[in-house]
């Protein structure tokens, strides 16, 4: 098309524009007159807006709505302000639920705090989609789903069915035998037809009295007690609460029977057995959690009930008393859903991995001489464990950052942010300062190279890949971000400058020098040339170390001047208002899933944890590091790198997900501006105060992937949008340095 063709195009869109704010200039000033809640013309007011200025880039386009009724404090409800809608019109407006929330997605966007995705505040029920209602379900409530064989019902019955349903056919021979068990003999045949193919049948306790009905149907009203997220895994919390509890006559005929202790004694430790070892296994795998909670529900429950009164029937209406309680009804063995089950705020994952840390400090720590498991399997059990225990500092941190000031917060952040990665380095340079082995410094070194890369290169990357595969094009603000490049040159050029110094005033060192000429004046050929100042004692130590402990303390001080800049003097470059506005007619009491002192708790005994698993980590490295298939640079800048980030990666692809990519940069650019602000800056303290050798002069390959890896990253961010093309890009020059890592030489002292 050609530039006159496009003139009237442009045209119209300026004209557009310029209508759209003109009319919110009116709206502005009949916003000031009017207050909430919103006329027939305020209403028309922001419907206009929202339509007009949705082809106006804004500067940041996280998960929000552009133009909402909001207050600008938190003091007051949303019928007593003025609708500032219009007046929010160039400003990007955050809602939360309360007002904790909502000082946590500020948090999230100011620099220095760490971003976090997940709730501190359990979220109100009916705010919650259809999908996540059925994850917390007590699989108590009949529905009809359509066809129920389903490829993860047949896996079921591969997996669990068969197995559980031969116990019950050998416990109920046990039960015939025994001849006063019979009934449960019977209960047990009917059971393993049940637990073969659970699906589409209902079991019902029916009642000894006449009572109302506690039947319920999929489309009826489920009361808000199977909303929780703390919903018991082998316990049924709902359905009591329908139905109250038998009558203590009834009670004691069910234990003056001699057959309740036959099977309590015989049959029921079996099959808890058994049915624990399935729950068990059903809930590690989490999209299986429908089969977890399917077995833990016989437990507490199925086979503690007298056997004339447990009926399994159709889940058809007409085939369901309804002078009964419904025990347990399953559909589908598997959700994929389950990814974001909670339990007290905690992701399923986080939970699972729990176990780890406990298996692998009593295996560290026990078994000294490596009786039961070998070093690398040590190793690798203590770099899992650091999983979990880095989303429970994470946790911690966010908790008590939104329950405090910005004072309490900054600090917080500050110290513990960086807690995860100090620990490991410290006890890393402890260790080798103790063996007088250098290599745990090459690793140190490599593994604070990783983590910049992968903050600058891989985080960014990956959450434009897959935010970008559900949003064509995501727009992020250009100038907040430009506080993090501004600061990420500064703490590059700063960390490099003693690195570089050296390369210009040290000594040239050549080994492997050959002459393939056989003539002594012909040319030699050195394949092995480096700078070493270490051996320079007078160079290092009269001008290199000062440059050194000088770098060390500017980069700090700018880190503080990079706070104050974005947290007090230009605030307004983020642009962000949050508002804690409720929907009218839904008021709630606000639910904090970690207490100030509890996350306080948990804080410090993560970090403990940490500390030992660090300590664990570098005690047990060392034969990897000696073994020549692995370079200490790859296995530094890889997994001793990025695996203690995994959280803030699933952060950042959370938040690219709900087309709010600019905290998704935040997360990579904040890390990385940490590890050459703080880290490093605390690790060459540590070295002045417990000398284990830590100084700032790095390889070329790492001095040379960090300085283009920085230039490469804001060369993207420059035009304040991305896709999936652009995040393609940086993931793949991410896989080519590392793969330049994986190809590089060991070190001679390695």
């Amino acid at each position: 098309m050609s530039e006159i063709e496009q003139e009237p195009e442009l045209d119209v869109r300026r004209r557009s524009t310029q209508d759209a704010l003109n009319f919110g200039r009116e709206c502005e000033l009949r916003a000031e007159a009017s207050p909430c809640p919103l006329t027939l013309w305020d209403r028309r007011c922001e419907l206009h807006l929202q339509t007009e200025l949705t082809d106006i880039p804004s500067p940041v386009i996280p998960k929000s709505h552009a133009v909402t009724c909001s207050t600008l404090t938190h003091n007051h409800s949303c019928e007593e302000v003025t609708c500032l809608g219009c007046l929010m019109a160039a400003k990007t407006t955050l809602l939360a639920e309360n007002e904790v929330e909502a000082h946590k997605l500020a948090n999230n966007y100011k620099f220095g705090f760490k971003k976090w995705k997940s709730h501190v505040t359990q979220r109100p029920w009916e705010d919650r989609s259809a999908i996540v209602k059925e994850l917390y379900s007590d699989l108590n409530v009949i529905k009809y789903p359509g066809t129920l064989v389903t490829c993860d019902n047949v896996l079921y019955v591969l997996l669990f069915g068969w197995w559980i349903a031969l116990l019950y056919l050998l416990i109920a021979l046990i039960m015939f035998v025994t001849i006063v068990g019979i009934p449960y003999g019977k209960l047990c045949w009917n059971l393993a037809g049940y637990y073969f193919w659970p699906f589409g049948k209902v079991i019902q306790k029916l009642f000894v009295t006449r009572r109302k009905s506690s039947v319920q149907f999929y489309g009826e009203n489920i009361p808000e007690a199977t909303a929780g997220e703390t919903t018991s895994l082998l316990g049924a919390t709902g359905s009591q609460e329908h139905t109250p509890a038998e009558t203590p006559s009834v009670e004691m005929k069910y234990w003056r029977r001699p057959r309740t202790y036959v099977w309590i004694f015989l049959g029921y430790p079996l099959l808890a057995l058994a049915h624990g070892l399935a729950s068990f296994i059903a809930w590690i795998l989490v999209v299986t959690i429908p089969i977890a909670k399917l077995n833990g529900r016989a437990i507490t429950n199925i086979l503690l009930i007298p056997p004339e009164q447990l009926q399994i029937r159709q889940s058809k209406r007409t085939d369901v008393p309804l002078d009964g309680e419904v025990v347990l009804c399953c559909y589908r063995a598997m959700n994929f859903y389950y990814y974001k089950y909670t339990v007290i705020g905690i992701n399923v994952f986080a939970v699972n991995l729990l176990p780890l840390v406990v298996v692998a400090l009593v295996l560290g720590y026990a078994d000294r001489k490596n009786h039961y498991a070998s070093s690398p399997v040590k190793f690798a059990l203590s770099i899992l464990a650091i999983i979990p225990l880095s989303y429970y500092i994470g946790m911690a941190i966010a908790s008590i950052s939104a329950q405090s000031n910005f004072a309490v917060g900054a600090v917080v952040n500050a110290t513990f942010g960086s807690i995860t990665e100090l620990t490991f380095y410290i006890t890393a340079l402890i260790k080798g300062s103790h063996k007088d082995h250098k290599c745990y410094e090459e690793v140190v070194k490599s593994a604070l190279t990783g983590t910049l890369l992968g903050c600058v290169l891989f985080i960014p990357g990956i959450s434009m890949v897959i935010g970008g595969c559900k949003h064509q094009e995501q727009r992020f603000n250009s100038r907040s971000a430009g506080i993090s490049s501004a600061l990420l040159f500064i703490s590059v050029g700063g960390v490099f400058a003693p690195t570089l110094f050296s390369k210009a005033y040290g000594n040239l060192i050549c080994q492997g020098c050959t002459n393939s000429t056989q003539n002594d004046s012909g040319p030699f050929v050195c394949n092995d040339c480096h700078f070493n100042v270490l051996q320079n004692n007078a160079l290092f130590r009269s001008h290199i170390q000062p440059l050194i402990h000088t770098v060390c303390i500017l980069l700090p001080a700018s880190y503080v001047i990079g706070l104050i800049f974005a947290l007090k003097t230009h605030t307004h470059i983020y642009d962000i208002h949050i508002s804690d506005c409720h929907v009218p007619g839904h008021s709630h009491s606000v639910v904090i899933l970690w207490s100030r002192w509890r996350a306080v708790v948990l804080l410090i005994v993560a970090t403990v944890c940490m500390s030992a698993c660090a300590e664990l980590v570098s005690e047990h490295i060392n034969p990897l590091l000696s073994s020549s298939a692995i370079s200490p640079y790859f296995l530094g800048v890889t997994v001793l790198a990025m695996v203690p980030e995994l959280p803030e990666i699933v952060n950042g692809i959370q938040f690219a997900l709900q087309n709010n990519i600019s905290l998704s940069l935040e997360v990579g650019s904040s890390i990385a501006v940490q590890v050459c602000m703080l880290q490093i800056p605390v690790l060459v303290l540590f070295s002045v105060l417990y000398p284990v050798g830590f100084n700032l002069l790095f390889s070329d390959l790492h001095l040379w992937a960090s300085i283009f890896s920085v230039i490469l990253m804001n060369y993207i961010f420059m035009d304040g949008k991305c896709d999936y093309f652009q995040g393609t890009a940086l993931v793949v020059v991410y896989l080519i340095i590392m793969a330049m890592y994986y190809f590089a030489p060991s070190e001679s002292k390695c």
